[in-house]
């Protein structure tokens, strides 16, 4: 596997830093969760936020990972709808600026926007209008966005469009490809449990899930559990585990890694893309499945140290100092 292409809603990200949890109490918002509003409740929050302190980045699941995977050098391309105007071009600029394949497509609604709500324990709720990215379709799925990729990443978000995203593993697949799937939210599983069964058992060859999607997904309340189910309908299978790290399985092989200390938990928005992102890498280099785990582990506790997604030169450099480290001297957690 070398060269990945991601498919997800393509979101520009508004990150808000509470003062305290009362904007969610106030819309019934579960903490750590995603939810798809429309623009009148999306508009309503952003408002009752307004004065706070707050950021914009390039975001949605599959575009996070696809960005960080090619800052660390991987070949990638990202599939994805935006409006036309000015954030839209903003955002397929942005991919071509970093050397992602952009295979962008326009709608008639605004770009999309993700209102991302960070608690002063660092913990992010989402609160998401898709816009222009939920008018991605099946009928946008061509077999040649495929050629010359060797996996397709797909966020579970998409799941919300059951023939979208069953015609992108399909056509994946049909053209060789092996296909990823990162499960995205426990409300987003449990919301569409029995048809990512049945995509999982069909198509997907790799799962990424945290502890509580995991446990929704499979019914199996301890971690270690869930990943012995969900490695017996793929072919690798990753569970994190939170502050405990992650427990990876692939065949009879199962490995735990621990998590790298983040200097200062700021906000964990993307930190499991970011997660994905350095696994991923790790496979396209042909690493042991520790040594995946461990880079990992470097880019999510890298990001949780920001507000966003987004850091500067010197983050990287210092990510790419220990990846090298993982490579070359098995430095590892």
């Amino acid at each position: 596997m070398k060269r990945v292409i991601g498919i997800g809603n393509a979101l520009t990200d508004m990150l808000v830093n509470l003062k305290s949890d009362d904007v969610l109490e106030r819309f019934s918002l579960p903490k750590g969760s995603m939810s798809l509003v429309d623009a009148k409740l999306q508009t309503e929050i952003s408002k009752s936020v307004a004065g706070l302190p707050y950021s914009l980045s390039l975001g949605g699941s599959a575009g996070n990972t696809i960005r960080a995977m090619a800052r660390l050098g991987c070949d990638t391309g990202f599939i994805g709808k935006v409006g036309v105007d000015t954030t839209g071009d903003f955002f397929e600029q942005a991919l071509e600026n970093i050397g992602v394949e952009p295979f962008v497509f326009r709608g008639s609604e605004k770009s999309g926007k993700c209102v991302s709500l960070i608690s002063p324990d660092g913990e992010r709720t989402m609160v998401t209008h898709l816009g222009a990215a939920l008018e991605l379709s099946a009928s946008d799925i061509k077999a040649e966005m495929f050629s010359g990729y060797d996996c397709l990443y797909v966020e579970g978000y998409l799941v919300q469009d059951h023939e979208l995203i069953r015609s992108a593993m399909r056509t994946a697949r049909q053209a060789g490809l092996k296909v990823a799937i990162d499960l995205a939210s426990f409300n987003v599983v449990a919301e569409s449990l029995d048809f990512l069964r049945g995509l999982v058992d069909e198509y997907v060859d790799i799962i990424f899930a945290n502890e509580d999607e995991a446990k929704v997904f499979t019914g199996e309340q301890e971690p270690l559990n869930a990943l012995q189910a969900i490695s017996q309908m793929c072919e690798l299978a990753v569970v994190k585990i939170g502050v405990k790290g992650a427990i990876i399985k692939r065949g009879s092989e199962v490995v735990h890694v621990g998590i790298m200390a983040a200097a200062k938990r700021v906000d964990t928005t993307g930190a499991g893309d970011f997660y994905a992102a350095g696994f991923m890498a790790g496979l396209c280099e042909g690493l042991s499945l520790r040594q995946c785990g461990t880079i990992g582990a470097v880019t999510a506790g890298k990001v949780i140290e920001v507000v966003g997604t987004t850091f500067g030169e010197e983050a990287w450099r210092e990510i790419f100092r220990l990846v090298r480290k993982i490579k070359t001297e098995n430095y590892l957690f």
